[in-house]
């Protein structure tokens, strides 16, 4: 698909904004009222809205940061790129900020014409950046700009990944509608809402509480939270909450330890010291199902920063792990028990740095999505898949993973995406950016099933690509850029040669593409060389 068009504006726009809000102004401009409002927003929350027609989200295209970046569709993956927040304007009228840039929605140029560009600004507070929700049925609504009256729509009821968000006369079509996904981790100030059980720091006293029960009170945070976890109802089929309100410190040889139906979220940073003790982690659940950790800061060298071990429904909010030189982020596995595999797994948003080992590691796990891994100097891998099929991915953004080593911004591995004796598509992922480091994308032991849509890959250590016994792999599926490192397909001869590999929609800067040894119906095509050059076997 063509790419959405680029926009640019002059340091005059602000002017035009403020004289145009004036004119508007002392000429008794009225507004179109909010009648038949929606219902209202919640401020504190991160949305993902997803279009009616067309089922994609609203997406900032390409992961811009810049004045006049497009806004289009995409295939929803909640990654910070699709994720919106309602900023009251008053008078019933919200402008809508990019969790990826902190830009708002915008009508470019003050365009009040059907066809309009929709693109992202800084925030002005101008009308043309501020929407109403108007309601649909089904529990959609419109967003009507105060500016121009017109409803954000799906140009020319388009479909694909990439088209673009433009504005129309409000004639309440469904690719005017859009569904408000509110993100589970995103609402309120950490802390808010209800919860059964309580670790709070005063004074430099934690205290456990649960109602008016005082559970513990002493120096030991990892105590208070082992209290308030306890406390929580024996033999609950519900989940029940668990709030930590403060910061504190744990032993590295310790681990809060959480059972079924638990949701934990930390309003602080707990840091961890001491001497490293193998699979004890900050946060551990093992043998369990419908279990929540919707936020977690931690600092320090743990074994693991999150644990997770044959579990159902386990949720991973916004999870921040700045580690030291020791230590792996996030660990979900079926090492127990290889027979059952962890199942439904969600991540919305992980930042991980530092570290011995990787940002993020799944083994054996079936169904798995995540928003965003982004990784920074990490010791191995940002995200690493072992064995873990029907994952889809928003986006791997890495700088410095695995330097030195042979790992990459995101690897597979250990027949990763195999679903019986085949390689089925099954995994998903829209974005991998990768600077520096080990490698930019690593495929395998015999693994496969995988597209990636868009890949952004510049100055990685070896390969910027590696496909290496794999099958039914797609890489740029969208579009791509590499620089400065080499691309190889090649096989090892202790298992089948590489097949069914498509390289595509690449642009190729001081690089090379390699095959060899040959594999099987390998398709590499659309490549702008730059200085490069392709060599097939």
């Amino acid at each position: 698909m063509t790419s959405p068009p680029r926009v640019t504006g002059g340091p005059w726009r602000r002017l035009l904004a403020v004289l145009i809000a004036l004119v508007l102004a002392t000429a008794g401009a009225v507004a179109v009222q909010p009648a038949a409002q929606a219902a209202s927003v919640d401020t504190g929350a991160w949305y993902v809205l997803v279009n009616r027609h067309s089922g994609k989200a609203l997406d900032l295209y390409n992961f811009a940061t810049g004045d006049g970046a497009p806004i289009v569709q995409w295939a929803r993956n909640d990654g910070n790129q699709q994720q919106w927040q309602f900023v009251s304007s008053g008078d019933g009228y919200y402008r809508l900020k990019s969790r990826h840039s902190g830009k708002v929605l915008d009508v470019y140029e003050w365009n009040a014409e059907g066809g309009a560009e929709i693109v992202q600004w800084a925030d002005t507070n101008g009308w043309n950046q501020q929407f109403r929700l108007a309601d649909s049925d089904g529990g959609h609504v419109r967003l009507i700009n105060r500016h121009s009256g017109k409803a954000l729509e799906t140009w020319e009821w388009a479909t694909g990944d990439g088209a673009r968000i433009s504005q129309w006369d409000d004639l309440n079509g469904a690719n005017q509608q859009w569904q408000l996904v509110k993100l589970g981790t995103g609402g309120g100030d950490c802390g808010s809402g209800s919860f059964d059980a309580e670790a709070v720091l005063s004074g430099g006293t934690w205290t456990a509480r649960n109602g008016g029960t005082t559970l513990y009170t002493g120096s030991s945070m990892i105590e208070a939270m082992r209290r308030a976890v306890g406390s929580l109802s024996t033999g609950r089929t519900a989940k029940q909450k668990v709030i930590v309100r403060g910061s504190g410190s744990m032993n590295a040889n310790q681990s809060l330890d959480l059972p079924s139906y638990t949701t934990l979220e930390v309003c602080g940073t707990i840091a961890v010291s001491g001497t490293i003790s193998a699979n004890n982690a900050v946060v551990r659940a093992q043998n369990v199902t419908d279990v929540e950790v919707t936020r977690l800061n931690v600092t320090g060298s743990p074994y693991f920063g999150v644990f997770i071990r044959n579990g159902t429904n386990i949720t991973l909010g916004r999870i921040d792990l700045r580690l030291g030189s020791a230590g792996l982020g996030i660990r979900i596995d079926n090492h127990a028990n290889r027979a059952v595999r962890t199942r439904n797994v969600r991540i919305d948003t992980v930042y991980a740095s530092g570290g011995g080992s990787h940002g993020v590691e799944t083994y054996g796990v079936d169904g798995i999505t995540i928003g965003t891994v982004t990784a920074r100097d990490t010791g191995e891998s940002g995200l690493l898949f072992n064995d873990t099929i029907n994952a889809t991915v928003g986006t791997v953004d890495a700088q410095g993973a695995g330097t030195g080593t042979g790992y990459a911004a995101f690897r597979m591995a250990n027949r990763n995406g195999r679903i019986g004796d085949a390689y089925p598509v099954n995994v998903r992922v829209g974005n991998v950016i990768a600077r520096g480091g080990g490698r930019g994308v690593f495929c395998v032991s015999e693994s496969g099933g995988a597209v990636i849509d868009r890949v952004d890959i510049a100055q990685t250590g070896s390969n910027s690509i590696l496909v290496e016994n794999c099958y039914n792999v797609t890489i740029a599926g969208q579009s791509g850029s590499v620089n400065g490192s080499d691309v190889r397909i090649a096989s090892r001869a202790e298992f089948p040669v590489s097949r069914d590999i498509t390289l595509q929609n690449l642009t190729l800067t001081n690089s090379v593409i390699t095959e060899n040894p040959c594999g099987t119906n390998i398709v590499i095509r659309n490549i702008n060389l730059v200085n490069s050059r392709i060599d097939r076997c």
